[in-house]
């Protein structure tokens, strides 16, 4: 009860406030312990796509809110962090009691094991139902924390409904340890604008090997823009009929790939709200992600300029490959 009047408490602040947002994440934030072979012990850092999107597009200049859960271990320099760099946490409810989302994650090279050690509470219809009206939702479930029926009620609060399905495909075992399962909830794409997925979760979304043909079979869900990040080999965008390639911009050096692809939606989904056009938006996102890779947790660099200055190189690097006969 006393997690419920804390988030009605902060929503009503945010209406109070009467602030419209251009883009609100809903989804779990996390703790997440990185053990990486650059270190030599593990790290703490805040985690969950909705760290990674909001702040990606804070530096984009957008203005940002979070909707999600945590327990009353959730870090108080964690809360400060977030709004420092102006996310507006509003949405975000402390339930008494319960404990955060949390993960380990175990590199190796290019591989990666992920655990998870703890689960925050589901977010509900009522969690969302005093969200002010945005002009972008993005939904960014990591431990399947999202209903279909709070998806279709987030429809009706934004123009844009934005989607990363990791959590939808994630399954468990009695050991914590992540792996991808097939989505039966897959209607929930007929709620979506923009998709953006892995190309081993598209796989596990759409049951086909193709990438072209899981692209394609997103869209005819009526989907508009269909993004799969292929890590160092960069993200294929589908728009229309048009495919294009998006070059992976190399960092300068690489030492926590931790969220990349989140960075990558949200520096998109910042300057699709401005209304530029899909494969500049990406070369946004590939920019952007390429700072994410040159340091531990969500406190990266790259300020407007120096993203917009990566963006311009990979601009010159993108391969379109018209399909007006379909793919």
């Amino acid at each position: 009860m006393h997690g419920k009047l804390t988030l009605l408490n902060n929503f009503l602040n945010g209406v109070t406030r009467m602030k419209t947002l251009d883009l609100v994440t809903v989804g779990h934030f996390a703790i997440d312990h990185i053990q990486s072979p650059h270190d030599d012990r593990p790290k703490q850092a805040l985690g969950g796509s909705v760290t990674y999107v909001s702040l990606a597009a804070r530096k984009l200049g957008a203005h940002v809110g979070v909707v999600s859960k945590v327990g009353d271990d959730f870090p108080n320099a964690y809360d400060e962090l977030l709004s420092k760099n102006g996310v507006d946490l509003s949405g975000v409810g402390k339930v008494k009691n319960a404990t955060t989302t949390c993960f380990v994650l175990e590199y190796e090279d290019v591989n990666r094991r992920l655990f998870l050690r703890s689960r925050a509470p589901p977010i509900l219809f009522e969690d969302i139902a005093l969200m002010p009206k945005a002009k972008t939702v993005h939904v960014a479930p990591i431990v399947d924390e999202i209903s279909s029926e709070v998806v279709e009620e987030l429809r009706k609060k934004a123009d844009i409904v934005s989607l990363d399905p990791q959590g939808f495909v994630r399954k468990f075992d009695a050991n914590g340890r992540v792996s991808l399962k097939k989505w039966k909830d897959k209607h929930i794409l007929e709620q979506v604008d923009i998709y953006k997925s892995s190309l081993h979760e598209i796989r596990k979304v759409t049951g086909l090997r193709s990438l072209k043909a899981s692209m394609k079979e997103i869209q005819n869900f009526g989907v508009r823009v269909v993004i799969v990040t292929l890590g160092k080999r960069g993200a294929v965008l589908l728009f229309d009929e048009t495919l294009a390639r998006i070059p992976a911009y190399k960092p300068q050096k690489s030492v926590d790939p931790t969220g990349a692809g989140d960075v990558f939606a949200g520096a998109f989904l910042a300057e699709y709200i401005k209304k530029k056009e899909p494969m500049w938006c990406a070369c946004a996102g590939s920019a952007m992600a390429s700072f994410k890779m040159e340091t531990v947790g969500p406190s990266f660099g790259g300020n407007e300029r120096e993203v917009y200055s990566r963006a311009n190189r990979l601009c010159e690097e993108c391969t379109r490959i018209e399909t007006h006969n379909g793919l």
